[in-house]
């Protein structure tokens, strides 16, 4: 059974990403309510009755019910009064991911599929645990990154207002602003606090982008940056990939770092560019209904792959590098991923308001579980200790990715002398011999 029959037909589109706010796309035409606000409210409650994943396994359908009659039972003379209760009803499951969008804010949060961003250049997520607010990563090239704003940075007050108690929508507004504008943020980090002041600006992002690298060895190898997993992502990395397989490269390096994920689709067909065949990710909703996705035998490459990744790779960074891992396709080099391993829908409500909801978790090929552990890489290492320039990154002058080269040198000459790639083979005894003079040669 498909894990769509849980959506009873709906148009929506699964998620895999940490974005604070996702336009996706409406399945009905909404239209603006004058008066019956609580059918907003039951719009939202029975959304999250039928198709809610509590990934704690907490939520209790008695309690749900019981917390529907006593919202329904209120009178609400306007909107922001059902839009607060909205807000307070969701409180009650302890879901970050799960949220409500009034209109205005649903129209303004277009992180969306096109690529294109408003604001400073960041996703952030509320810890329940915590209470803070906390920076998944910030975007390439945008006025965030070019201020040193890094992933896991907590925000602790906007603009001079303190962030504690404050949720994601009430802090979006006061990161947003008129373009040129700037807003002050209050970071900490490592237990040290310091203010960034940013500029407001229109972003366009480009979801990947590729170069050439040549090795000491003479070595051609093709680095791909996927920023974000939007619509355009996988035909511009079937592009990418064409192009670079046409320049006859020997191998690539993938740079999921810093990249908070986007749509599950997008990383399901991103993965299948490298996977001819086996599992790609599971979701599993709440009723235990699982939906498997496999290679589809068009994979554009089968060269070796070293993957980087670090805490900013998040969601659908984390099912395309568990991918690649479990089917041994490669290795992931950096540090542990962020840990997120939910996949939300957006709906649109009856009045043009919005909700994300929490509807699945996913699985990596082996059946792992990733959500608030993440994936350890198979090589760890730091980033440079120093900062490094934007157009270093990928260059032998950033850390992690001389690594990853080092590493991928080493497959490629392994995987010429056997004639096929064994990225997981420690310890090759036997790789070659000649029929002739019955000659073998080993490597360590």
């Amino acid at each position: 059974m498909k894990i769509k029959k849980i959506f009873k037909k709906q148009f929506v589109t699964l998620l895999a990403t940490t974005f604070s706010g996702i336009i996706i796309s409406d399945y009905t035409k909404a239209t603006v309510l004058e008066s019956n606000y609580k059918e907003v409210i039951d719009h939202v409650w029975q959304i999250v009755y039928r198709d809610f994943l509590d990934s704690e396994g907490k939520f209790e359908s008695s309690s749900w019910i019981n917390i529907r009659k006593d919202f329904l039972a209120k009178e609400y003379s306007n909107s922001d009064e059902a839009y607060d209760a909205i807000r307070n009803m969701l409180s009650n499951l302890n879901d970050p991911y799960t949220r409500f969008l009034d209109p205005k804010e649903f129209n303004q949060m277009r992180i969306d599929t096109s690529g294109e961003l408003t604001g400073v250049g960041i996703q952030i997520v509320k810890d329940k645990e915590s209470d803070d607010l906390i920076i998944i990563s910030p975007i390439e090239g945008t006025p965030a990154y070019e201020a040193g704003i890094k992933a896991r940075d907590k925000i602790l007050s906007i603009d001079n207002v303190s962030t504690k108690g404050m949720n994601i929508e009430d802090a979006v507004k006061l990161i947003r602003g008129k373009r040129g504008t700037k807003v002050k943020l209050e970071i900490l980090r490592n237990g040290n606090s310091f203010y960034k002041s940013l500029s407001r600006e229109r972003i366009e992002i480009k979801s990947v982008i590729s170069k050439i690298n040549q090795t000491k060895d003479g070595l051609l190898i093709g680095y791909v940056r996927i920023k974000q997993f939007n619509a355009n992502a996988s035909k511009e990395m079937k592009d990418v990939l064409k192009n670079l397989e046409v320049k006859n490269v020997s191998g690539y390096i993938l740079d999921l770092r810093s990249n908070p994920g986007g749509l599950l689709e997008s990383s399901i067909d991103i993965s299948r560019h490298f996977i001819d065949k086996g599992i790609i990710v599971s979701t599993l909703s709440r009723d235990g209904l699982k939906e498997t996705k496999r290679g589809n035998g068009k994979a554009l490459t089968k060269k070796p792959l070293i993957v980087l990744v670090n805490e900013g790779s998040a969601s659908a960074s984390e099912i395309v590098s568990g991918a690649i891992r479990d089917n041994k396709r490669g290795k992931l080099v950096g540090k542990k991923t962020f840990g997120k391993g939910l996949v939300q829908s957006m709906r649109t409500l009856v009045d043009g308001s919005g909700l994300t909801v929490t509807v699945a978790k996913y699985l990596t090929p082996n059946g792992t579980d990733i959500n608030k552990f993440g994936i350890m890489p198979d090589i760890e290492v730091r980033m440079n200790a120093n900062p490094i320039l934007l157009r270093e990154i990928g260059t032998r002058k950033d850390k992690q990715y001389r690594t990853g080269e080092q590493e991928l040198i080493k497959i490629i000459k392994r995987t010429k002398l056997v004639g096929q790639f064994e990225p997981n083979a420690a310890n090759l005894l036997e790789v070659f011999k000649k029929k002739n003079n019955n000659l073998v040669y080993s490597l360590n």
